[in-house]
């Protein structure tokens, strides 16, 4: 088929066409814009962040945002690339400091208690709306095995400890488990409060009625009601309640005795009321708002008390890993030792200069040396698994299961120990220990319910003010019968049925006086025994005196467990001397008998004993030198500044991820085990923090 022959200025348009689509074409092929799957841009793992969630959704700019749920994803049970960055040849190469940022990053103790956070925000968000706390968890969550933390008996002083969700299975001034059930305590009793959140509500009704008549002086009749109405009601935080109700009504009928069909009926009513005696005032109705902001306050505290206590955990782990992997090394090196006198005392039978029973005393050394190693070599891989686990989310990964964790930190004693009056000591834990300021707290919450408790005793008196009007329009029914008969009995008695009023008219009607409604009055309502209110007060009372025998009591176990610390370390520390002095005996008394041995001036016995105190005292000082460290680190703990000694931000626990280094002042590098300098980390895509609800 022959094509008529394109014009010039056509042809250019379709040629800059086609090259500008060839050039598009070649660009979206090159375009970098869309990385392959195989090649993932380098990306640093994001921080846990919690919605506020103190601060709900609004109407704006999604009209239906607060009607829809705000989804919390499943949590993410991958170990952050730290973990990565520590592995050297299948070992875990960790440091006292590495692992104290795993354990803010991986714990699953932290990573509980965490959610507790964005829990109280809800409760901010409740109370805001009018509506009674739900409470907050404050206990401490304590399921990573392996480190014992508190004070005298190894106990934590919190005394809110539970097996709820955050460990705890009672609120802050919430239910308790009493003696045969359940027990409510009093706080945030008092009068009833009214919703602060405006309700609109709407009523749409379409009806058909048809009336059948059993009497002469009824007809039956057919009706159709269309109904539109209009409510709105809050509540205020000094107690004054508004509603307004907007009420229209169309209706037909073929009654003969309705004067109007339709008949249009509206009304309207604007009511406040304002109590003057019961709930009067900003505290007995904002006294949740002010609870649930304590208790956000108390969330906060609990949960540096919990890392304050994991971090407690972690390092008393680390420190029974480094007490495991030191007596290894000393039961290899006892082992070694029995070893070579065995050897020795062989060639000695074989050139007939000892007695063949010397052999036998020596190979059962030599296997009492070999049960201590196996026996210390098993306790190691406990404690390494203690400490993996307490350190990562999941075990599944058989790179982090079978990994060797080899510690590089080991415990240094300080020349001079520093001498710090131990009331300077108590003073800095009354100021610094967390269950301290929860106690103080609670103790406002009580105040606060005490005061509403008292106003709630009082009768309740209210004024209230209305105002309101109605309105008929409507146009004149065909049907009725004056219509068609005017000089019936009673027409004459009726008013013009012929005028007509639109809806118009009939809503001016509501606000031009033809049918007002309006008052004021008061309303009052007196129990005449109150027996509910006084046993309120009085409980409540009592529960406030009873916290602050609460508060002393914690602040007297505190002083009991600084100076409990304090005189551990100067025991253990005195255990470490003796211990050292130990070691230096024995080195000594070994190689004297050895000495003797070799001129004949001592026997295979008395080598083997030699050996054996060497071997004793060298694990008594790794144990002493253990027991100072954890002795150091329960000081730290019971003045409650183990995160400011260790260089520990609350902002890195809160985020899970640590951008400053913990560094922990009483460890001390090992010359001997130090990891190897690391190539940069391979880039990794960033995770969703499962931990975190989303930001919404």
């Amino acid at each position: 088929m022959h094509l008529p022959r394109l014009n010039s200025p056509v042809r250019r348009a379709l040629g800059l066409a086609l090259v500008c689509l060839l050039g598009t074409l070649g660009w979206a092929q090159n375009a970098p814009s869309a990385p392959q799957p195989s090649a993932p841009a380098p990306q640093t793992p994001a921080p846990f962040q919690f919605s506020d969630y103190a601060k709900p959704r609004t109407h704006f700019p999604n009209p239906i945002g607060p009607y829809v749920p705000r989804d919390v994803p499943s949590p993410n049970l991958t170990n952050t690339p730290r973990v990565d960055r520590l592995m050297q040849n299948g070992k875990l190469m960790l440091s006292l400091d590495d692992a104290i940022a795993l354990a803010l990053e991986n714990n699953l103790d932290i990573a509980i208690a965490r959610y507790n956070l964005p829990i109280a925000d809800t409760d901010i968000t409740l109370a805001n709306s009018g509506q009674g706390t739900r409470g907050v968890n404050t206990g401490v969550v304590q399921g990573t095995p392996g480190g014992g933390v508190g004070g005298i008996g190894g106990t934590s002083t919190t005394g809110s400890q539970g097996g709820g969700a955050g460990g705890t299975t009672a609120g802050a001034g919430g239910a308790g488990a009493g003696t045969s059930g359940l027990v409510t305590s009093t706080q945030g009793a008092g009068s009833a409060i009214p919703s602060f959140d405006p309700i609109l509500t709407g009523t749409l009704q379409l009806d058909r009625n048809n009336i059948l008549s059993a009497s002469s002086f009824a007809v039956p009749a057919n009706v159709n009601t269309s109904t539109v109405d209009f409510g709105y009601a809050q509540g205020f935080h000094w107690g004054t309640n508004l509603s307004v109700g907007f009420n229209n009504t169309r209706t037909t009928t073929s009654s003969r005795f309705s004067t109007r069909s339709p008949l249009l009926n509206s009304n309207f009513r604007f009511s406040l009321s304002q109590p003057l005696l019961q709930g009067f005032g900003f505290l007995p109705n904002t006294r949740f708002i002010r609870i649930a902001k304590n208790n956000r306050e108390i969330s906060d505290v609990a949960f540096r008390l919990q890392v304050i206590t994991t971090v407690d955990q972690i390092e008393n782990i680390y420190w029974d890993l480094v007490n495991a992997y030191e007596n290894v090394r000393v039961q290899e090196d006892s082992l070694a030792l029995a070893q070579k006198t065995l050897g020795d005392n062989k060639k000695q039978v074989e050139i007939g200069t000892l007695a063949p029973i010397e052999i036998v005393r020596a190979q059962s050394v030599v296997a009492t040396d070999q049960q201590a190693l196996i026996v210390a070599q098993t306790n190691l891989q406990l404690q390494q698994l203690l400490m993996k686990n307490a350190l990562s989310r999941t075990l599944v990964d058989p790179t982090m299961a079978e990994a060797e964790v080899i510690p590089t930190s080991t415990m240094q004693v300080p020349a001079n120990e520093p001498v710090v009056p131990v009331q300077d000591l108590i003073n800095d834990a009354l100021s610094h220990r967390a269950e301290l300021a929860e106690s103080r707290i609670d103790l406002a919450n009580r105040d606060l319910t005490n005061k509403s408790a008292k106003n709630a005793l009082l009768p309740t008196l209210s004024a209230f003010a209305y105002y309101g009007g109605s309105g008929l329009g409507g146009a004149q029914n065909p049907a009725n019968l004056c219509v068609n008969n005017g000089n019936a009995i009673g027409c004459t008695l009726l008013t013009d049925v012929t005028s007509s009023t639109s809806y118009g008219g009939t809503v001016g009607q509501l606000f031009d006086s033809t049918a007002p409604d309006k008052g004021v009055g008061l309303q009052l309502n007196i129990p005449l025994r109150n027996r509910a209110a006084q046993a309120t007060q009085v409980r409540s009372e009592l529960e406030y005196r009873q916290a602050q025998m609460r508060l002393q009591q914690l602040e007297n176990q505190v002083r009991i467990e600084v100076r409990n610390a304090s005189f551990s370390v100067q025991q253990n520390r005195a255990s470490v001397a003796a211990a050292q002095a130990a070691v230096e005996l024995a080195k000594q008394s070994l190689d004297a008998e050895q000495k003797k041995y070799a001129l004949g001036a001592s026997t295979t016995t008395l080598v083997l004993q030699a050996q054996r105190d060497l071997t004793q005292a060298q694990s008594s000082l790794v144990s002493a030198k253990a027991a100072y460290e954890k002795s150091r680190v329960e000081l730290d703990r019971s003045i409650g500044l183990t995160l400011t000694h260790n260089g520990i931000l609350m902002s890195d626990a809160v985020n899970g991820q640590v951008t400053q280094m913990p560094n922990v002042p009483y460890a001390a590098p090992r010359p001997e085990v130090q990891p190897q300098t690391m190539p940069p980390a391979a880039p990794q895509t960033a995770q969703p923090p499962a931990d975190q609800p989303p930001g919404n």
